[in-house]
């Protein structure tokens, strides 16, 4: 009985510490971060993604012009994967994908919010055995068009090099790697390759920067620009 109260004891303490656990990196450090850099937000501008907590996120680098049908077959074509909505199942998979060091294709990305709304499409280039480390890029649909007509879409793409803690909040999260720039870069690139795209063109983004944060804390630096692909329209009849 006395080895029954120990267990018992030792099972409600560690739920405890859970809970706490919880209640500090999901709510109450997102509020602190939020009060103490409020005055520092309006400095990311326009071009920057937020996570749900309102925290600057990663800044948007990527664009392409063409329909919601042909970026899904461009990024096919390229050997991307299209990645899973977040639900139980997809996130048990990713936990295992990590743990066990085994594939996931179609691992789920985190949500980010751009003019308010989470990303529309989001695909994903593994490295190595798991989801632990990947290129990925996050998609919204804007009301903008290219110049043919068709609309524009905005991106951010970066590299997840492993899993961990936020620097910020303390929530289970992937870091990415600093040099956003080279995974914007192998985004239009292999596009490119792949004979998906008829022409690119950059236009202005969150600014050059060396010294910059997403919403888990990882330092990043880039040249500040977006890079635009004009995907290739169906050969007409």
């Amino acid at each position: 009985m006395f080895r029954g109260t120990k267990k018992r004891l030792a099972f409600n303490g560690l739920v405890a510490v859970l809970l706490a656990y919880l209640l500090v990196a999901y709510f109450i450090a997102p509020e602190i971060w939020i009060f103490r850099d409020a005055s520092r937000v309006a400095e990311f501008g326009n071009m920057v993604t937020r996570t749900e907590q309102d925290i600057p996120g990663d800044p948007i680098n990527v664009g392409l012009v063409g329909s919601k049908e042909e970026v899904i077959r461009a990024f096919a074509a390229a050997k991307w994967d299209p990645a899973d909505k977040i639900t139980l199942r997809t996130s048990i998979d990713i936990g295992l994908s990590v743990v066990l060091d085994r594939p996931d294709l179609d691992a789920p990305v985190s949500p980010l919010l751009f003019e308010g709304r989470k990303q529309d499409l989001a695909f994903e280039k593994p490295v190595g055995g798991s989801a632990d480390r990947r290129n990925h890029v996050r998609f919204w649909l804007t009301k903008e068009t290219g110049a043919d007509g068709r609309p524009l879409w905005l991106g951010s793409a970066s590299f997840d090099r492993g899993v961990g803690f936020s620097h910020d909040t303390g929530q289970v999260t992937h870091h990415i790697g600093p040099d956003v720039d080279a995974e914007r870069d192998l985004v239009i690139g292999d596009l490119q390759t792949a004979g998906q795209l008829s022409s690119s063109y950059e236009i202005p983004g969150v600014g050059a920067t060396k010294t910059g944060r997403n919403g888990g804390g990882d330092p990043y630096f880039t040249d500040g620009k977006a890079l635009v692909g004009v995907l290739r329209q169906p050969a007409t009849q």
